[in-house]
């Protein structure tokens, strides 16, 4: 299902034909060290992870991770999503992208239709960004998006510390 097309991107579910995409991004050094390493080693790793995860957000919430793929010839290029943080009862921007598409202003393109869905289509009343302090990238990303340092916050269950921009 897709849920916002700019003129580069298409916005949509993730689904089980995802699985070599995803376990490709989950692996790549950066996700790891920027987000989390998911434990994803394999496609069968992976499928399970977008079941659990993206899919389940989808039934629970009407929104998740989505899968960030080209217009043009539907090359997968990241993930971009709303996830719901239950422990800080708040709906986190997410987006990541192969180290090749870095640079090119994906993640902001994307990142804005992605709220712009949150707020036209689910009605939520806001959206904050949780970002590592180190991840210059990423807050010039939210910054952009017109999102300002609010505060610290821990993560579950690492407990690890991490900037909330609203």
């Amino acid at each position: 299902m897709i849920i916002a097309e700019t003129p580069r991107l298409r916005i949509r579910h993730l689904i089980a034909d995802d699985a070599a995409f995803t376990c490709r991004l989950l692996n790549e050094p950066s996700f790891i060290e920027n987000i989390a390493d998911r434990g994803v080693r394999t496609e069968q790793d992976a499928v399970q992870y977008l079941v659990d995860g993206p899919v389940r957000s989808y039934r629970q919430h009407g929104y998740g991770l989505f899968l960030v793929e080209s217009s043009t010839d539907a090359v997968a290029l990241g993930f971009c999503g709303l996830l719901f943080r239950e422990h800080l009862q708040e709906t986190d921007i997410g987006f990541a992208f192969l180290p090749e598409f870095w640079g090119q202003g994906y993640a902001f393109e994307a990142a804005s239709a992605v709220m712009h869905f949150g707020y036209s289509q689910l009605n939520l009343p806001r959206i904050v960004g949780l970002v590592s302090a180190g991840n210059i990238a990423s807050i010039k990303v939210l910054t952009r998006l017109g999102l300002q340092f609010e505060k610290m916050v821990a993560m579950l269950p690492s407990n690890e510390s991490v900037q909330l921009y609203a």
